[in-house]
Parts: C-alpha cells; structure tokens; sequence
C-alpha cells in the first residue's frame, strides 16, 4: 500500500501512541515519520484534541491500532481525517471478530494480521480492505513482482508452531516458566515473533504460499463464532470482579472480545507472582506492542499517559477454556496483599492458549 501510494519521503504518520513496533519500522522503511498521538485509557483511542496540535503541512495520514481484542470508535477519527483531508488506516489484527469483519466503512484502509498467536491463526498472512480501487490494482501489480513463499517455510513455521503448542500445555509450560524465570516470557514471545531484527521490506515483500492461502480458507470458512463469544464472556465476567487497586484500560471501548485481557497495577510483578502461586499464568509480554516514541523532530508528540499505562501493565489470561474455578481462584489471589511466597504450587496455565 505505501509503494503504490509513493508518499512524499519526510512525510508524516500521526499514530496510536501504543502499537505493533513493526507498524514503525514498515513507516520508516518508506521514508516516513510516525508521530504519536497519546491515548485515552478508558478508550484506548487517540486523544484528538492534542492530535490537533500535532497535524502539520507534511501530516498525510493516521494509524489507528484497534488494542487488546477491543474496537474503538473511529466516527470521530474519521471526522479529524477528514477534516484535515489525511487518510484513515486501521489496524485490526487484535480485533478480528470473524469472516464478515471487514473494518469500518470510514476507514481508507482496513487491516487485519493471521500470525501464529492472532484470532483465527494461519500461522502467517494477512488481509487488507481498501477502499479506493485503483490503488488497490496498483498495490496487486506491486505484489505480483515479490518472489513467493516456499513451501519449505511454510512448514518450518508449523513445526515451530507445533513444538510451541506443546510447550505451553500446562506441565511442560510450568517447567519452563519455573526453568527461565522471568526471561520465559521474552523467549516464548520471540519464538513466535514475526519478523527478525534487520531489514524489513525483504521479509515482507513476499507472496503467500498455496498452503497458506488454503489455510487461511479453510480458518474462515470453518471460524468458531461460539468460541469467541465465550472469550468475550470469560473476559467480561474476570474484567467485573477486578479489584479496584487494579484498573482496566479500555473499559469503556464499544466492544471487547478480550483478545487479551489487560490490567494496569502499581505493582506489576508482584501481581504475576501472585497469580503464579495459585497456578494461573500472568505476564507482562504476551502482546508484542509497545509504546511509540516521539520522533527527535516532534518531542511535543511524547505519550505520556501512554507510557504510564504500559509501565504497570500485565496481561490477564481469560481465554474460554480457563475453567470457572480457576478464574475465581485467579480474582482472589488478586484481591489478596501480595508478597514473596517460596512455595512450588501447580502448573500455571498459559496465556498462549488464548
């Protein structure tokens, strides 16, 4: 999408000031600067009142990044880009809710991710809505010249894929936790990492492969709409028993399928250390978003509130398959004083089954 649309290099890319860092890094890799714009927490949405001050001559889109399995509500986002003639992206890939999701119709840009630990997963792949027609030829032109994807890489990533579900069921999960302490999150989260470190427009650059393609078919046509109720629910009944020392970011988006289930405390690692001791898995690095930094020629654009939110921020799990018991063990070891406890207690249950 940005090499048909060839903007100007320079050009500027008001964000959500919490997202995917590889969002950044495809912006920069065009010749363009993301520019944060800080976000409400109770809605996780852009604040546009302070992207007001942010909108320059050379501002020519915004990003916005659907969070944790929520929607926001993009009719006024949609009025500021409008109203400021800039173009619309929305990242969906933590908000997908199903075959017939296809992105607001406000938006220029709808996108959605398939990674390995994404709704509806294909192991790899995405999909775009565009909404102009002559740039979307134009983008499948620029797509029919990258090489393909073998086959071979493919199911390399189903191996790995495969040798990663069965270290996340609960005793092998356990083991490690215990093993590798608190790097275990940073290794399961860069096991599954999309991308490695270095240039990123090669790795991108490629067709999907027939089995991916096939793949992602069949996950569509065969998607569980039941099972993401039951998230939604599971989530929507851990969210209304949270303490009130805990605070919940998001809680006023439109709606919350609980993609992943996100608290903010004052005391971030105590709290996974009292979820652990009642043998239910918490972690501060189960998503790979982060917060996006004020470029060196805006440092008016730094997100505060942003940073304050991610710095005491840990990630339920509220995935259906969690029993209810195990869900009500989890709300009271919140709600009780936290502290060190050297006892070995159960196999915690991990937030990759999400």
């Amino acid at each position: 999408m940005l090499e048909a649309l060839a903007l100007p290099a320079g050009g500027e890319v008001l964000v959500s000031a919490v997202t995917h860092p590889d969002m950044i890094r495809i912006l920069e890799a065009h010749g363009l600067v993301a520019v944060p714009v800080d976000l409400d927490t109770a809605t996780l949405a852009p604040r546009l009142e302070p992207a007001e001050q942010l909108v320059t001559p050379r501002t020519k889109a915004v990003l916005v990044a659907h969070l944790f399995g929520g929607r926001i509500d993009m009719a006024p986002v949609a009025a500021f880009a409008k109203r400021h003639r800039l173009l619309l992206w929305e990242d969906c890939a933590q908000a997908f809710t199903g075959p017939g999701d296809t992105g607001d119709p406000t938006a220029d840009a709808s996108m959605y991710s398939f990674g390995a630990l994404k709704t509806c997963t294909a192991l790899g792949g995405a999909l775009l809505r565009i909404q102009d027609r002559a740039l979307l030829e134009r983008m499948r032109i620029a797509q029919g010249a990258w090489r393909r994807q073998s086959r071979r890489a493919y199911a390399v990533n189903v191996l790995k894929f495969f040798a990663f579900f069965v270290a996340t069921r609960p005793l092998p999960y356990g083991l490690l936790a215990r093993a590798l302490g608190h790097d275990f999150d940073r290794c399961v989260n860069s096991s599954v990492r999309a991308f490695r470190p270095g240039p990123l427009l090669p790795q991108l650059e490629v067709q999907p492969s027939a089995p991916l393609l096939t793949t992602l078919g069949f996950r569509l046509r065969t998607f569980d709409d039941a099972r993401l109720r039951r998230r939604a629910a599971a989530g929507e009944w851990l969210g209304a028993r949270l303490p009130s020392h805990v605070k919940r970011p998001g809680y006023r988006m439109e709606a919350r399928t609980h993609w992943l289930l996100p608290v903010v405390s004052s005391q971030p690692d105590d709290l996974i250390s009292a979820c652990r001791r009642v043998g239910i898995d918490a972690a501060r690095g189960a998503s790979s978003v982060s917060v996006v930094a004020a470029p060196d020629s805006r440092p008016e654009s730094e997100p505060h509130e942003a940073r304050r939110m991610m710095t005491g921020l840990v990630f339920l799990p509220a995935y259906p398959e969690l029993p209810r018991r195990s869900r009500a063990r989890l709300v009271s070891a919140i709600a009780r004083p936290w502290g060190p406890d050297p006892r070995t207690e159960a196999a915690p249950r991990g937030l990759r089954q999400a």
